[in-house]
């Protein structure tokens, strides 16, 4: 720790004359000057020295509130030389502003002070460094074990005696230490914002913290706070940075190459579904067991990219291990009956289409299915769609709704024509009369007509379409046309 002007005047002996209140500020570097304004050769944080050679009642007021411009920690004025005493305006002007006085005897030289700040602030920095070093090591020692990314910064966070937040690219919290520390990412959003490349310093209530981006191609952020942050604080910090950086880049390619083997394995399903299962239990140490539930899942790429992430690191409770991989704008998986909630509750905010059972032959009509399903998901706006109960809908469930609606609009203009014109009802009557197969009375009396009108309206349905309707495609085309 610094050198506090309090445990300065304790150790040389040297009387407080003002400025008691701030006596615990640290000391950076003694500087002795006779000059009035000696602003331009300081840095802050100075104790400076001085006999008064130039100051008297009527200058020492102005002489210390420059002073307190230049952000000095204290004045050390020596005694016994220009003056026998400090001057009172000195004195008054420094407890006003609270500008702490030392008053420096003749008997103590300034070159005591000097060596004793000089002593303390070597003492300092060997101790910076000596924590630097060993933070270094112990971040290092973290980052090659098996704790990943996040025994880092966990490491990191005592070692600073503070928190710190791994963050992605969208400022979501990856890892925090101490678990409370993920309530600082809300306050960290604007830091984020703005902050390109680099670091950052900025302040959450009581907290200094420094923000620095992640040198990685899929791009982070490693924020770290406590009350304020030392040299030793940030160099570790910046240790930190390095180690995630690479741990992080080095876990993206490997990620990807696993993906790309996943893909892989699953277009092998389709043609050698056997050797695919092998390659599963050889790989990962296990593969679910038929008939499987086959899983396709669409949304945003950021979702997706979620999903897979999610899927990737939890299943430890699961009775087996389900098998997923990317597949065009899909993720699909394979799982059993036993594991499909907990597959469906992963996908959050996405389209999911699920196939009927299928056998490990039957593999490639599953993913078909559950593509089918998928897409009709996405269409609906609907979390999860079953392929049993959307091929149940029937077939304009199954066909383009825009391609869909442009056949039906076509086939069906003409009977619309008629009926604006006012000259009768041929799409209810059509409509009607296809629901009872052509069941002449049925329909007639359900649209209260009689039969021979009925008649004379399906003419003209044939008149205006010129086609039949003894044909059964042609009434399927018309059925189809009256459900869009």
């Amino acid at each position: 720790m610094a050198l506090t002007l309090r445990e300065l005047a304790g150790s040389l002996g040297l009387v407080v004359r003002a400025g008691e209140g701030a006596l615990d500020r640290a000391i950076g570097w003694v500087h002795p000057t006779e000059l009035t304004d000696p602003n331009a050769f300081l840095e802050g944080g100075e104790l400076l020295l001085t006999t008064g050679l130039a100051l008297d009642e009527h200058t020492s007021g102005a002489y210390v509130r420059r002073l307190v411009e230049a952000r000095v920690a204290g004045l050390g004025f020596g005694v016994g030389l220009s003056h026998l005493s400090i001057p009172a305006a000195l004195v008054a002007t420094a407890a006003e502003v609270g500008l702490p006085v030392l008053e420096v005897p003749r008997r103590t030289p300034f070159i005591a002070i000097t060596r004793a700040v000089s002593r303390a602030v070597a003492a300092d920095d060997y101790a910076s460094v000596v924590r630097t070093g060993r933070g270094q090591q112990e971040l290092t020692r973290a980052a090659v074990g098996r704790g990943g990314p996040g025994a880092v910064v966990r490491r990191l966070a005592r070692l600073v005696d503070g928190w710190a937040l791994l963050l992605d690219a969208g400022g979501a919290v990856v890892e925090a230490a101490p678990a409370s520390a993920r309530g600082f990412a809300p306050g960290l959003a604007g830091e984020l914002r703005r902050l390109k490349a680099g670091a950052r310093v900025a302040r959450i209530g009581e907290h200094e913290v420094v923000v620095q981006t992640l040198d990685t191609g899929a791009r982070g952020y490693l924020a770290v706070g406590k009350g304020a942050l030392d040299a030793a604080d940030r160099y570790i910090v910046n240790t930190a940075v390095s180690l995630l950086s690479l741990a992080l880049e080095q876990n993206r390619a490997h990620g990807g190459a696993v993906r790309r083997l996943r893909s892989v394995l699953l277009d092998l399903l389709a043609d050698k579904p056997e050797s695919a299962v092998r390659s599963m239990r050889t790989l990962w140490g296990g593969a679910p067991v038929p008939p499987w539930s086959v899983l396709a899942v669409t949304g945003t790429p950021a979702a997706r990219r979620t999903l897979f992430d999610a899927l990737e690191a939890e299943f430890e409770d699961l009775p087996e291990r389900p098998f997923f991989a990317e597949s065009g704008p899909f993720v699909v998986i394979l799982c059993s009956a036993d594991t499909e909630s907990w597959v469906l509750a992963k996908a959050t905010g996405l389209h999911t289409g699920v196939s009927v059972p299928v056998s490990l032959e039957d593999f490639a009509s599953g993913l078909r299915q559950a593509e089918q399903a998928s897409r009709a998901a996405q269409a609906k706006r609907a979390p999860v769609v079953r392929f049993a109960d959307h091929a149940a809908r029937g077939v304009v469930e199954l066909v383009d709704p825009a391609v869909a609606q442009a056949f039906a609009e076509t086939l069906l203009a003409p009977l619309r024509l008629h009926d604006e014109t006012g000259r009768g009802d041929l799409i209810t009557s059509l409509r009607c009369w296809l629901e009872h197969h052509g069941h002449w009375d049925l329909a007639a009396n359900q649209l209260g007509v009689h039969r021979h009108t009925l008649r004379n309206r399906m003419r003209k349905v044939e008149e205006l379409t010129g086609r039949g309707l003894d044909s059964p495609g042609f009434r399927a085309e018309l059925w189809l046309a009256l459900q869009v």
